[in-house]
């Protein structure tokens, strides 16, 4: 990080154990490819939490109402797109066509069933994967940020006890193209004061990958997004990221 920014130092998390490496390239190669590393850019669903199945859920509920075909084939294509992106593909399946007004109020009925669902969570919700890969990258003195097409991020954040614990959050309310436009990881550089090229993106979509590339980001994928390619890196698990800084 600049000399003068100021990076929190403080967790209050026990440290982790020590992460395995990840699938592709080999450990020694990730130490020298990623020397210039100054921050880590997540994403949010999925990575740092994983809320996709409320997603499924609130979408799933819409869907019946209407009675537009959807499943979790479907649903796989929303992944890292927008809300409203996510219903023009669900509007696909239907017979019918939608004015604006009535997108508007489909996407704000999802939104609530979906804010019900993530009033459940916990920081309990908190992985102890995740948890240490955030706790072992503030001890390393790298600067972290959120960046996430998600409007809820602060929510979600705020339930999960991460309120005030990034450097810096870039969402959904703050941009006006999703991914795998590269505007939300631009944004969280920029607040954290980094070039894109040395700051490294996490993410389990193709859309965030994609995105990160778009961008000039080095990137590092987990989940769906590790079987594609296109990631400079593969994780097996998030506190993986601390072999790559």
């Amino acid at each position: 990080m600049d000399s003068d920014r100021k990076i929190k130092s403080d967790t209050g998390w026990a440290d982790g154990t020590e992460a395995k490496s990840s699938r592709q390239p080999s450990c020694n190669s990730l130490a020298k490819s990623c020397a210039g590393i100054r921050a880590v850019i997540f994403d949010l669903d999925g990575v740092i939490c994983h809320t996709d199945e409320y997603h499924y859920q609130a979408w799933l509920a819409v869907a019946r109402r209407l009675g537009i075909p959807f499943d979790r084939r479907i649903n796989s294509r929303l992944r890292g797109v927008s809300r409203m992106e996510s219903l023009n593909i669900i509007l696909g399946e239907a017979g019918r066509h939608y004015t604006e007004e009535e997108k508007q109020r489909l996407a704000e009925e999802k939104n609530r069933i979906y804010r019900e669902m993530l009033g459940r969570m916990t920081p309990e919700d908190l992985s102890g994967d995740v948890k240490s890969a955030l706790n072992g990258l503030r001890l390393k003195g790298i600067g972290l940020a959120v960046g996430s097409s998600s409007r809820n991020t602060s929510f979600i954040l705020e339930r999960l006890g991460l309120s005030d614990y990034f450097d810096a959050v870039a969402d959904g309310t703050q941009i006006t193209r999703s991914k795998p436009d590269p505007e939300v990881f631009l944004l969280a550089a920029d607040k954290l004061g980094v070039q894109p090229a040395r700051a490294l993106v996490v993410e389990d979509a193709a859309a965030g990958i994609e995105a990160a590339r778009a961008g000039g980001f080095p990137s590092a994928a987990i989940g769906e997004a590790a079987s594609r390619m296109g990631a400079d890196y593969v994780l097996e698990k998030i506190s993986d990221v601390l072999k790559l800084v």
